[in-house]
């Protein structure tokens, strides 16, 4: 009895960190609908600074973090795509991302336009460990190492005679 009794704690403990481990990849799993860029856009500025390429799998969503991977599937053909948020948006109420063109064409909703998607987080690390705090460390560099060792001399009496002359 007693040692059907520790299975049973046993089991169940492992049934619940079973369940934690999977909830987080579940967690964060929306359902709407999905536009496109237009191809005129490309090469104008997106939100995150860069520029929108309309060949890239980028995406505009309104909440998630600039740099966050994002599962796309339209679930009338099963087609999948995996975005990364460069960009605010949509600015439409009714729509929950804006994909780039060659994200759309990959999902097969360039004809329609407009279609229903799945859109779910992609965590590569549970949150417990994300969220430990990474030390950060500096080391100088020289930017110049490469050069001759007579410039080089040069460049370092330089440095120090301008680091002597702002410490006075």
């Amino acid at each position: 009895m007693f040692v059907l009794m520790i299975f049973q704690m046993k089991n169940s403990i492992l049934t619940f960190v079973l369940l934690l481990f999977f909830a987080t990849f579940v967690v964060g799993q929306e359902t709407g609908f999905a536009s496109f860029y237009s191809k005129r856009l490309h090469g104008r500025h997106t939100s995150d600074g860069g520029k929108y390429h309309s060949d890239s799998l980028t995406c505009a969503h309104k909440t998630y973090p600039f740099g966050t991977l994002l599962r796309v599937q339209n679930p009338k053909n099963n087609n999948e795509v995996i975005v990364k948020v460069t960009d605010r948006g949509p600015h439409t109420r009714s729509r929950l991302i804006d994909l780039s063109y060659s994200a759309a064409a990959e999902l097969d909703i360039v004809r329609a336009g407009i279609a229903k998607v799945i859109v779910t987080k992609i965590d590569i690390l549970p949150d417990p460990i994300r969220l430990i705090p990474i030390p950060q460390t500096t080391v100088q560099v020289s930017h110049v190492r490469f050069l001759s060792q007579d410039l080089q001399s040069l460049i370092d009496k330089l440095v120090r005679t301008q680091t002597h002359h702002t410490k006075n």
